[in-house]
């Protein structure tokens, strides 16, 4: 569907400049665009690969483990019906600390096996579970503690302090985490409350 969005944009960008007569601007901008958008993504490279190795060695290192052994009292309690030992609540805790690293590509795919395995537990229905909608709010407004896409975005156009987003970041990461939590919890209260 987002395919078909993206080609009806397309069409209507094209045709709207030719109408105006502004083609030959479109083209200088697809170029421009393309060669910049393979220069940023060079530089993201060495970034998140650094970030990468850095999680990999925190989780060779046993960092990981004692990390999630000391948020899992917090995820136990904002996912009551998954069990402490089932592979969601694992999956779960890898994709909030690589989102703490502002590492999203790495966060990814766990995600999406803690959404393969909340849904395992659902017993395979196509309706989200209360744990599922929790997990997508705190996923889709995690605290972040350290935004290395967005340094390596800075440091690439030559930011005088590409670090200086760290602190804003967490605060509005944490902001939009606790809110997040606090919508949920709502719902989900006034839902069985009706129920």
């Amino acid at each position: 569907m987002v395919n078909y969005i993206w080609v009806v944009m397309i069409l209507i960008g094209l045709g709207f400049a030719m109408v105006n007569g502004t083609m030959a601007e479109v083209n200088e901008a697809v170029f421009s665009g393309a060669k910049e958008a393979i220069t940023l993504s060079i530089g993201l490279i060495s970034i998140l690969v650094f970030w990468l190795g850095m999680m990999r060695i925190a989780e060779d290192s046993g960092l990981l483990s004692k990390l999630s052994t000391l948020f899992k009292p917090l995820i136990s309690k904002l996912f009551p019906e998954v069990p402490s030992n089932h592979p969601a609540m694992g999956y779960i805790l890898s994709n909030m600390i690589a989102n703490m690293f502002g590492l999203g590509n790495a966060a990814t795919p766990l995600g999406i096996k803690a959404m393969e395995e909340l849904k395992e537990l659902n017993g395979g229905k196509n309706e989200a579970s209360r744990s599922m909608i929790t997990f997508l709010a705190i996923n889709t407004a995690s605290i972040t503690l350290i935004p290395t896409t967005v340094i390596a975005i800075r440091m690439n156009y030559d930011s005088a302090n590409p670090t200086d987003i760290v602190g804003p970041t967490l605060v509005a990461t944490a902001v939009s985490a606790v809110a997040a939590i606090l919508i949920d919890r709502f719902f989900y209260y006034r839902r069985s409350k009706k129920g």
